[in-house]
């Protein structure tokens, strides 16, 4: 058997396998996107059980196999529970996730990607920030982070201008330090609302329960 490997990251999604193992898709610091088996993590004694849920962050124990990876142990370091409690911002959390998924690879550096998931769910926990907000951050320096950030901006505010290129360009400690007008928001808004089907061809299942949640 190969040597255990150990990775830090966040679990991005999880499909049941079987009667009682769970596919997993984690985001990594060191290899990028992984997707491994955790056999038996749906028995109720399962040590794998509270590790193998979305959001989950931690240190993960992994075995390297011919055609896959299997996961042994988590060192978790924050579930983000909470999070399943706020509405509608369990959405905006399912969002962050699925966007990483849509980018990640296997065998990249996604240490990036990964603190900004981090930060992102922690703003939008303080309620300091209205997830409008935080959601437009997120998608302008994970974009900037994949090398896709590059929208038009003419017309815009000199408020909204500066904010595009601070979130662009701050450390990821210094992204969630602010807030703006409502004005400035919808700019920010309709800019990526333009920009986003230019350079994303997927159509996230989030994204569609929040418009419900709103139109509702």
């Amino acid at each position: 058997m190969s040597e255990p490997i150990q990775v830090t990251g966040m679990v991005l999604s999880v499909m049941p396998i079987g009667d009682y193992d769970k596919r997993v898709v984690l985001l990594t610091r060191e290899r990028g996107k992984l997707t491994m088996f955790a056999r038996g993590a749906r028995r109720p004694n399962s040590v794998l059980m509270a590790a193998t849920n979305p959001f989950v962050f931690g240190s993960f124990t992994v075995y390297e196999g011919r055609t896959s990876y299997s996961l042994v142990s988590v060192d978790i370091r924050e579930y983000f529970m909470e999070l399943a409690n706020e509405q509608p911002g369990v959405y905006y959390g399912f969002y962050f996730l699925e966007f990483a998924d849509y980018y990640g690879r296997e065998g990249t550096d996604e240490a990036q990607m990964l603190n900004l998931l981090y930060v992102s769910l922690k703003a939008l926990l303080s309620h300091k920030f209205e997830n409008r907000l935080v959601r437009r951050i997120f998608e302008i320096k994970a974009l900037t982070v994949n090398g896709e950030y590059a929208p038009e901006v003419q017309n815009m505010s000199p408020s909204a201008l500066y904010t595009c290129q601070y979130v662009a360009s701050a450390p990821m400690d210094k992204l969630y330090t602010f807030t703006v007008k409502p004005e400035v928001l919808r700019e920010l808004e309709r800019l990526m609302d333009r920009y986003m089907p230019k350079v994303i061809d997927r159509k996230f299942k989030s994204l569609s329960i929040l418009k419900m949640l709103d139109d509702g």
